[in-house]
Formats: structure tokens, sequence, C-alpha cells
């Protein structure tokens, strides 16, 4: 297990943009697999690589069902290429802002391109909960977070109650 920690909001680095992976090697191979074991040890349906404090475009999602077989995804590069008008709204979570939830309105459908571990590029839809999970994934990799996208009242009372947290666990 590496050395890796999930950073907390607010802060300054989850508010950077991520680089692009020019080579996929067995570094970032290792990233991805440390990726994936952070976010199931977590009880994560989705980590991207600043999160962790990496600054590049990888993101890891698992949307399984709990008690059914996992389907761990890896994506190196995603872009958005097409969002459906249709909208859905899921309630969500993030693990850079433990306990913090709110409800979040999003395109329902997306057309996504990336590159696997293995550099094979890939365009594919996703809807429901995956297309929701993604979103909120690359939107890390633009240094956006899920509080971004609702009301700047609830986004602050949000922020503040991250704040207490650090302080009172110090971290």
């Amino acid at each position: 297990m590496s050395n890796l920690k999930i950073i907390i909001a607010p802060d300054p680095r989850l508010l950077e943009v991520s680089k692009h992976v020019t080579l996929i090697n067995n570094e970032v191979k290792g990233l991805l697999k440390d990726m994936l074991e952070i976010m199931y040890k977590s009880n994560g349906i989705g980590l991207a690589a600043p999160q962790v404090g990496v600054l590049k475009r990888l993101v890891v999602m698992d949307c399984a069902e709990q008690g059914t077989k996992k389907n761990p995804l890896k994506f190196i590069n995603p872009e958005i290429l097409n969002l459906s008008s249709e909208k859905s709204e899921f309630e969500e979570g993030c693990l850079s802002l433990p306990t913090q939830h709110a409800k979040v309105e999003r395109p329902s459908i997306i057309e996504v391109k990336y590159e696997d571990e293995n550099g094979k590029k890939i365009k594919k839809k996703f809807s429901g909960i995956e297309a929701t999970c993604l979103q909120h994934e690359i939107d890390h990799l633009d240094g956006k977070l899920f509080v971004d996208h609702i009301s700047k009242l609830k986004k602050n009372r949000i922020i503040k109650k991250l704040e207490k947290i650090k302080k009172t666990k110090n971290l």
C-alpha cells in the first residue's frame, strides 16, 4: 500500500488543474492501482488523482452495487465529448469533503474519450450514477468540486463545516 492520503477540503491543491498524462508507464499504472485501493478502503465510488495530491489526469471508479462483483474502471486523460440535455439529480458526496452531501443536477448521459492502462483509446457512453460519478471526478481534474454546482450559501456552509472538522481532527 502506498503512502498516499486523501486531501480534505478546503485545500488549494484541490483547486488546481491537472496535467495531461503523456506516458503510460509502471508509475502511472501503480498510481491507478493505489488509487483504487484507497477508494475501496474509504468506501468511495470514484477518486481522481488530485484528491491524493497528484496533479495528473487520472480517475478510478467503481459504481457496482454493494455486494455485487467489483467493476473497477481506470481512466487516463478522460475528456467529455458529449453531454445529454436530459438531466439527473443525485445526492453527491466526496472523499475530500467527508460527511458532506448535496443534491447535484448533471447531464444524465455522457460520452467520454479516454485511454486505458495499455494506451488504448476508448470512446464510451455512460449513464445514471456512472455518468454522474465520472463528471464529478473529471471536475476534480479541472480544479472543481461538487459544491461548485450548488448555491453559494450551501457551498459556504459546507466549507465552514469542513474547516471545523480539519481543525478538530488536525488534518
